[in-house]
């Protein structure tokens, strides 16, 4: 075989669907084999992950909910600092708990999954207030005052950019499954 040129072996089924992968071998060369999955077992899988998919949102928000309310309420939070820094007119001592609280209750919410359009709603509303400390402590979150470079706490907050879309689906599918 000539440099440059693949040899392809390709098994193929009528009811299947085709993949290709490159196989190392000759470094001039590469075997391509293609493996065929049957269609209904792609339609199943993606059948599956797409019934599995909103509770799986679901219960993961929940659980990072609890998880992070927990660690305020019990004073081991490794963000109590800078909370109390970005509203230095709220009381640290009671501030960061009434906050894990809240965020417990959020947590326990999402995994009971009733009112979603409202657990939801406050989720967003308590995300939205952590890009408070953009605007409070710039120095904290942007390198060398620059927007687009961010320090380590600045990308924990920018993050919750993607918490509050995956809010904004969960809401948005609920309303949608339910009749009328």
């Amino acid at each position: 075989m000539r440099a440059g040129l693949r040899q392809e072996s390709k098994l193929s089924n009528e009811a299947g669907l085709r993949t290709g992968a490159v196989m190392p071998g000759n470094p001039n060369e590469g075997t391509t084999v293609v493996i065929t999955l049957p269609r209904e077992r792609l339609l199943r899988a993606a059948e599956i992950g797409s019934r599995a998919s909103l509770p799986l949102l679901r219960g993961s928000l929940g659980i990072v909910f609890i998880w992070f309310g927990a660690l305020k309420l019990t004073q081991s939070t490794p963000i109590a600092d800078l909370v109390a820094a970005t509203v230095p007119f709220l009381p640290e001592s009671w501030f960061v708990p009434a906050l894990g609280a809240f965020e417990v209750l959020i947590g326990l919410a999402l995994l009971v999954g009733r009112w979603i359009g409202i657990v939801v709603a406050l989720m967003v509303a308590h995300l939205a207030g952590t890009f408070l400390v953009l605007v409070m402590q710039p120095d904290v979150v942007f390198q060398r005052d620059n927007p687009l470079l961010l320090t380590m706490t600045g990308e924990f907050v920018v993050k919750n950019v993607v918490l509050i879309a995956a809010g904004i689906v969960l809401a948005g599918s609920t309303r949608q499954a339910k009749p009328g």
